[in-house]
């Protein structure tokens, strides 16, 4: 009598190939983190530039209903009733300075806060 012995094969991963893994991963993260920091920043560079256009907007407003011509100056606590939810949210920490009206105002970053390689114009001061 003849037994047929069956041989178990294991299967597993080879060292080779887990290492080719965690180097397709390594290089997909390699490419993906820096996109995700660029697209962050374009968000806050955004909403930076809303909230200076709400902040002309208010100014403006604030100015026809006072009755206030070019060069007058204006405060935060003025146009406060005509900003969208009465104040313009900071998104990194920077203020905003409404200045004379007809002038545009500017938003000042804190200290150590870039927005990659946007320069803004002249709204956005580091």
């Amino acid at each position: 009598m003849e037994q047929n012995m069956k041989t178990k094969l294991q299967s597993a991963f080879t060292l080779v190939e887990i290492m080719i893994v965690v180097a397709i991963i390594g290089l997909l993260a390699a490419i993906a983190i820096p996109n995700f920091v660029k697209a962050r920043e374009n968000a806050q560079l955004n909403s930076i530039f809303n909230n200076l256009r709400i902040l002309e907007g208010a100014k403006d407003q604030w100015a026809l209903e006072q009755k206030k011509g070019t060069g007058e100056a204006v405060t935060l606590d003025d146009v406060a009733e005509y900003l969208r939810g009465s104040t313009v949210k900071p998104v990194v920490g920077e203020t905003y300075n409404p200045v004379a009206i007809g002038t545009n105002s500017t938003a000042t970053l804190p200290a150590g806060i870039k927005l990659g390689t946007y320069t803004g114009g002249a709204v956005i001061t580091p």
